[in-house]
Formats: structure tokens, sequence, C-alpha cells
């Protein structure tokens, strides 16, 4: 299951897993573009791996790999929780 994290104002969305029994998370961006329909990339926590890279500039890569790593402990934590939303009312 992948739970909300954030949703930027060119309408990326950013989704996270719960947290996997190896200790990592699955973190999904997905941004909607006219022209190829998304971009999107995977990023795996807490090693900060980055696969399927689809669509983004070297220069939206690098906004992307520092805004993870800015929110990682939060996304670490919410993936224990349910989400932020879960992690929020509780």
């Amino acid at each position: 299951m992948m739970y909300p994290f954030m949703t930027l104002n060119d309408d990326t969305e950013i989704t996270h897993s719960e947290m996997k029994p190896d200790g990592r998370v699955k973190i999904y961006i997905e941004t909607p573009d006219e022209q190829d329909g998304f971009h999107s990339a995977v990023c795996w926590l807490p090693d900060y791996t980055w696969e399927q890279i689809d669509g983004y500039s070297e220069a939206e890569m690098a906004f992307y790999r520092q805004l993870i790593r800015n929110n990682a402990h939060l996304i670490l934590e919410f993936s224990q929780d349910g989400g932020v939303l879960n992690a929020t009312t509780a």
C-alpha cells in the first residue's frame, strides 16, 4: 500500500509505502506532464537508492533528492504508522 505524503504546487505527488520487513521504504514521485503523461521516479530509504527515473531533468532530480533527504526522517516514521494521516490523528 502507498500512503500520500506531499503534493507540490506543480501537482507532483509524493507517496510512500509501509516499512518493509527489511526496514526499507519505497517512495514514489509522480508529476503530470501534458506531453509525456507523467514523469516519475522511485527512491528506497534508508539507503537513498534511486531507480525508474523517467522524464525528470538533472535539476529536477537534484531538487527531489534534497527534498527526500530533508524529509526522510518523517517518511520513515510515517511508514510505521500507516501514513501521515494516521500518524497525525494518533
